[in-house]
């Protein structure tokens, strides 16, 4: 058998036989006379197993960790889908259709209350946001967290799921410092800017979050890509930015805006050939905001 281990001792009783030790039932046996020397022997093998439908596929020591943008947090039980008992043996036809049908029930079971079912709606969104947005494990998981504040306090009923699932990835994403704007999040979910602001509104102000301020640094490496700009540009920006800082002239200015006037400026200075559109249109705002923030920029650090 596949479960059996043959090794070159001999068995202490009829001094023949070579000692067989049975991975299924933890016995070490002789294989001529069957002299069980030792049973329920620890386990030897590897500790991984498979946890997922394949039998091959996605082998670990442990099973899913836990998550708080899963429905459950990963913490549900499932039925395996090996068709065979302790020991190893297959299951009758009978058995196997029983265990089927438990297995059903068992999923079923799972999605009964109206607020899992709200959950997982939720949370396959926020997994699509993910994909379509880029952002890391930390900023689904302070979403996931700010959701779940959410229904506990009542906000959602009578308000658009996706809205409000959108809104608590933007608020994670303000909290965590990721450059993703209001437009980034609504051309992702396919909801207006203005449905998700105000339900952002509403989180700040209902569950008492405090937003830090976002640094206009953090957003020029983004805009520098997106409009092709070389490494020397972007760290004379981030150096202008820096300075604008020190003079207290970035305090009230949208980040963004201000990011891409430092760029434009750098670019001004290094003599690339970008236009005012060009660093626009990468950074999602007007030429008019470049015009002032490079105008406000040129004036106070004296450039």
């Amino acid at each position: 058998m596949v479960n059996e281990v043959r090794t070159k001792e001999k068995c202490p009783r009829c001094g023949k036989g070579k000692v067989v030790t049975d991975n299924n039932t933890g016995e070490t046996f002789c294989g001529d006379c069957g002299f069980v020397m030792t049973d329920k022997i620890q386990e030897i093998g590897p500790e991984w197993r498979s946890f997922s439908k394949e039998e091959h596929e996605g082998r670990s020591r442990t099973g899913v960790p836990t998550s708080l943008a899963m429905h459950d947090m990963g913490l549900a039980t499932i039925i395996g889908p090996t068709d065979k008992d302790a020991t190893g043996k297959p299951l009758s036809a009978s058995m196997k259709s029983t265990i089927e049908r438990l297995r059903t029930w068992d999923s079923r079971s799972q999605v009964h209350e109206p607020v899992d079912r709200n959950f997982r709606q939720a949370f396959s969104e926020l997994d699509r946001l993910k994909d379509k947005l880029g952002v890391g494990d930390a900023v689904i998981e302070k979403s996931a967290y700010i959701y779940r504040k959410a229904l506990e306090k009542g906000l959602v009923r009578g308000r658009s799921i996706s809205a409000l699932i959108a809104s608590a990835l933007y608020a994670a994403c303000r909290d965590t410092e990721t450059p993703r704007t209001l437009k980034d999040i609504g051309n992702a979910s396919n909801i207006k800017r203005k449905d998700i602001a105000r339900c952002y509104r509403l989180l700040i102000r209902e569950l008492g979050l405090k937003m830090p301020v976002v640094d206009p640094v953090k957003c020029v490496a983004r805009i520098a890509s997106k409009a092709g700009l070389s490494e020397k540009t972007k760290r004379k920006a981030m150096k202008i930015l820096k300075q604008a800082e020190e003079q207290k002239i970035s305090a009230g200015k949208d980040p963004m805006g201000l990011a891409a006037a430092a760029l434009y400026v750098a670019c001004v200075m290094n003599g690339e050939n970008k236009t005012q559109r060009d660093v626009a249109e990468a950074a999602g705002v007007t030429e008019v905001t470049i015009r002032n923030r490079y105008k406000g920029l040129k004036v106070s650090l004296q450039l």
